[in-house]
């Protein structure tokens, strides 16, 4: 079933032959990408926002079906909102695929080549990981910016959206398949899952005869039931238990501003900040102001017991409000004595995904680099840039927080890997 599938559940009976045959298609066309020169897959992505700007009214009325069955089942406003295309979200679609059109391809670059003493040259090049799959609810423009990152980097990809967005999700589909075609690749280049037999998850995250990586964007309960039961390795973070460490030494406005930002600026997404920690000589003149800002926010502080008796009125946090990611206005709050009490903290409660600190100590500085073992470290700068975007990567799949083959934003790059490259010129081992 290739990106263009559009026929319902019933008319698939048999859930194993379809993902397998799904797999096989898969993997040729990989196979095929492999042969792909730049110029080809970009021609695919800028025909892709053709198609996407041709056949807006078709995917605005699939949505709005989704919406209405959404509804129906009872959605919160929160995964409504998700799901919910319009004619700016569109827009935004189909500028990211002229982004990605205009990244650099990673796919045959040959780094650190060398001369051996026997003459010959190595040198190791960037290749495609072969083929992708994706797992991801409510949010049908992650259809089109999983498919167009994985094309850029010369990956196929199986795409396995959420039930609620079914018919937005083979709406894209249609459009993705069109520029595959105008551009002469594999329609297997991008397959999107037509049914939402929960069965074909498992089957998905099982076939490592066809399927090379998976990665699941989503709540926390699909990424570890895909930690758990995947035969296929797996790229992910499980959830965003961010921290932002106040020194003494900090500058008062960088460290009002960045503990604000890194907080109030959206408080939905994994590298928000949820849980401040303030050094015990900066807090009782700056505990009392950031309050007042939160409060302004609309934010629920709660806090240690040092925190209490600066604050007053602040409920206490408990052990479970320490390893918490809120993804609401609230947020834990406690007072450390030094850098080494507060990397204490964040090594006993980070989920490793992003961490701060605020401080005038290079010193200081350099240590909780060294030492705080996350994927994005920061000093002086707000969680919030914890980003593909932010990092110049022109986009990102999502976040890792695993250490192989790829850590932090993932990007074209994390979607490659590395092989050897041997020149000779007859050389023969001797």
């Amino acid at each position: 079933m290739t990106a263009h599938a559009s026929h319902s559940d019933g008319a698939i009976t048999d859930v194993d032959a379809y993902m397998q045959q799904l797999g096989q298609q898969a993997r040729r066309a990989a196979a095929e990408l492999r042969r792909a020169d730049t110029a080809s897959k970009n021609g695919a992505l800028l025909a892709m926002a053709e198609g996407l700007d041709e056949a807006r009214e078709t995917i605005l009325a699939a949505n709005a079906r989704d919406l209405e069955r959404g509804r129906e089942n009872g959605l919160d406003a929160a995964l409504l909102d998700r799901l919910a295309l319009d004619e700016s979200r569109l827009e935004a679609m189909i500028e990211g695929l002229h982004q990605v059109a205009a990244l650099p391809d990673p796919v045959g670059e040959i780094d650190g080549l060398s001369a051996r003493p026997s003459g010959i040259e190595v040198g190791q090049m960037r290749v495609p990981l072969g083929v992708i799959g994706i797992i991801y609810e409510s949010r049908p423009n992650v259809t089109l910016e999983a498919a167009s990152l994985c094309l850029k980097s010369g990956n196929a990809a199986i795409l396995r959206g959420g039930s609620e967005a079914r018919e937005s999700n083979l709406a894209i589909a249609a459009c993705i398949a069109l520029g595959l075609e105008r551009a002469g690749l594999p329609d297997g280049a991008v397959q999107v899952v037509a049914t939402t037999d929960r069965a074909a998850v498992g089957r998905l995250i099982a076939m490592p005869e066809f399927v090379d990586v998976i990665i699941p964007r989503g709540g926390k309960s699909l990424i570890e039931r895909i930690s758990r039961e995947a035969r296929v390795p797996v790229i992910k973070h499980l959830d965003g238990v961010c921290h932002v460490y106040l020194d003494a030494t900090a500058d008062r406005d960088k460290a009002l501003a960045i503990a604000v930002n890194a907080k109030t600026q959206r408080y939905g997404t994994c590298n928000t900040m949820e849980t401040l920690l303030v050094d015990a000589p900066l807090a009782d003149a700056l505990l009392p102001e950031l309050a007042a800002a939160y409060a302004e926010h609309g934010v629920e502080l709660r806090g240690c017991e040092r925190t209490q008796a600066i604050l007053g009125d602040v409920p206490a946090a408990s052990e479970a409000d320490w390893a918490a990611e809120y993804l609401a206005p609230v947020l834990a709050v406690r007072v450390v004595d030094g850098i080494d009490e507060a990397m204490a903290h964040i090594e006993r409660y980070s989920s490793r995904h992003t961490d701060a600190i605020v401080t005038e100590n290079y010193t200081l500085a350099r240590r909780f680099l060294a030492e705080v073992d996350s994927s994005s470290v920061m000093v002086n700068a707000s969680t919030r840039f914890a980003d593909g975007f932010e990092y110049g990567l022109g986009a990102e799949i999502g976040i890792s927080t695993d250490r192989l083959h790829v850590r932090g934003p993932v990007g074209l790059e994390g979607l490659t890997t590395r092989k050897y490259v041997v020149f000779g010129d007859g050389q023969v081992r001797r």
